[in-house]
């Protein structure tokens, strides 16, 4: 349930209809509608404040706006139980600012949580009336608990299918939820953030075991079965990024990065190793950020060998995507966040929206057996086939796999970015030879590398022949003990089939590794 601090209003727990608090905005009032309206939320952390503006596809909104001001509310509140005067002036002047951004912007009112630091301030109830006076703004404080089941609910937003154990990292704490089948289970929150470990006065071995101390109780309580654990908040998306640096990973997207517990392990020892100045020269992250990192890393460690899980996950999703999440009705719940996300991208930016439907359905027989994982990223592919045609044509295909493998998108991990970046090159470029991307074609196997492609030129073929649907002009058949690819053309289409048609067709049979046949209604034709 919603625990509100006195004076927040009432809500409920169910994510959808419910009425009054936090949670009384109709943000999505047609479930089956895609479009988002800019929707504003601020998040007051203990260690930052950020405003993020949503807006796009309902299930897989895009950041439209994105801005964090390091204010350190939570630095030193151990000692004096009070927030911190500095922290507190630099959140104040920033909720100054995203409150006249929002009217800007025509989403006021934003929604405002705060976590830890104002939760556990003396001074907190202060503030916040101070933010309400100076900026109009109304500071709903939740409690830790709610703070996990929020950042669970972010992850949902990213991967439906989570199953595990999810981490979130704060300034001042850190919250741990179990997700399963959509839904969020048991919940419990911690001391173990960085701000809060900063008063530790013993040595760093007694550090260590007070942190081991406290992740053994979180390991009573929440138990060993979680295969996957899915880390959420800043510190621990910069251990992910110095991860990377050590194992030279070529794709810098944060979000769906994974870590083996021995990959864990050596970054720590990495990081306990190096200077912070260093790596904040190797990373690019911000000092405040990097300050924090570790004892962040030192956390991380204990909560690693205490769970043990088999995998790690890196989830850019937190609690602001989760008070999204909140009020999606189990209909728009139940979207794939990468498709919804892909069609929206078609009907703003392409040339022929509703054609990626079509050209799914022509390319589809190329691929018998395909599994429903690998299935919707042929969908997609098909739905961005053509979102980057205003890019100048030497460059569509570099512009293709940079959105692919670097866009906001939802529920896909690293290797089907990858591939979906490979199909979509080949749909504007027979070759990847000498290809400034060659360090992440080498992350996936020769296999997958030949079917990508084989899509790409599917749809370069089937793209041109037809400006309207296809398959009324053709047909494509695949017989794979026979290797014969076979295009059956309409009486009608059989004018489509001009010179470039077919050399574009020989490119998909080469890949292919085909013969070919050409077919006018019962009559072969020469290839």
């Amino acid at each position: 349930m919603l625990r509100m601090d006195a004076g927040a209003g009432p809500a409920g727990s169910s994510g959808s209809g419910q009425v009054g608090g936090l949670f009384s905005g109709q943000l999505f009032r047609d479930p089956t509608g895609q479009a988002l309206s800019r929707v504003g939320v601020v998040d007051v952390g203990s260690n930052s404040v950020r405003m993020v503006v949503f807006d796009g596809a309902a299930r897989s909104p895009a950041y439209f706006y994105n801005e964090k001001v390091m204010a350190a509310l939570g630095a030193g509140m151990a000692e004096t139980r009070r927030l911190n005067p500095e922290g507190r002036r630099r959140a104040l002047a920033a909720l100054k600012r995203f409150a006249l951004l929002g009217e800007g912007m025509g989403i006021a009112p934003l929604t405002v949580v705060a976590t830890a630091a104002v939760r556990e301030a003396e001074d907190g109830a202060d503030f916040r009336a101070e933010v309400a006076r100076e900026t109009g703004l109304h500071v709903h404080v939740i409690d830790g608990e709610e703070e996990a089941r929020l950042s669970a609910q972010g992850v949902l937003l990213g991967w439906p299918e989570a199953e595990g154990l999810v981490c979130d990292i704060g300034g001042s704490s850190m919250e741990l939820a179990e997700v399963r089948a959509g839904e969020i289970g048991q919940r419990v929150t911690s001391a173990l953030g960085p701000l809060s470990l900063q008063r530790f006065a013993g040595s760093d071995k007694a550090l260590d075991t007070h942190i081991a101390r406290i992740v053994a109780g979180l390991v009573e309580r929440m138990g060993r079965r979680h295969r996957r654990l899915y880390l959420v908040g800043g510190s621990w998306r910069a251990i992910a990024r110095v991860d990377m640096e050590r194992r030279a990973y070529p794709l810098h997207v944060l979000h769906e990065y994974r870590m083996t517990r021995d990959d864990v392990t050596a970054t720590v020892a990495l990081i306990e190793a190096t200077e912070v100045a260093r790596l904040r020269v190797q990373t690019g992250i911000g000092e405040a950020r990097m300050s924090l990192v570790p004892l962040a890393a030192r956390v991380l460690a204990s909560v690693v060998g205490g769970f043990r899980p088999q995998e790690i996950a890196i989830s850019s999703y937190g609690i602001r995507e989760g008070l999204l999440y909140e009020q999606m009705p189990a209909a728009l719940r139940a979207r794939d966040p990468l498709l919804e996300g892909c069609r929206h991208a078609e009907a703003r930016d392409a040339r022929l929206p509703g054609f990626g439907d079509m050209l799914f359905s022509f390319v589809r027989p190329l691929f018998p057996g395909l599994a429903a994982d690998r299935e919707r990223l042929v969908r997609a592919a098909c739905l961005l086939h053509d979102v980057s045609w205003r890019a100048h044509p030497d460059y569509r295909h570099e512009v293709c796999f940079d959105n692919a493998t670097r866009a906001n998108l939802a529920a896909i991990s690293h290797d089907e970015r990858i591939w979906l970046g490979v199909a979509l090159l080949h749909r504007y470029k027979n070759s990847r030879s000498g290809s400034r991307h060659a360090p992440l074609f080498a992350l996936l196997p020769p296999e997958a590398l030949r079917e990508a492609e084989v899509l790409g030129k599917a749809m370069r073929f089937g793209a041109m022949f037809s400006v309207k649907d296809p398959e009324d002009m053709g047909r494509l058949s695949w017989q794979p003990r026979k290797g014969l690819l076979t295009l059956r053309l309409s009486p009608h289409g059989e004018p489509l089939f001009g010179e470039v048609a077919a050399a574009r067709f020989a490119s998909l049979a080469a890949a292919m590794g085909a013969t070919t046949e050409v077919r006018v209604d019962g009559r072969r034709t020469p290839a």
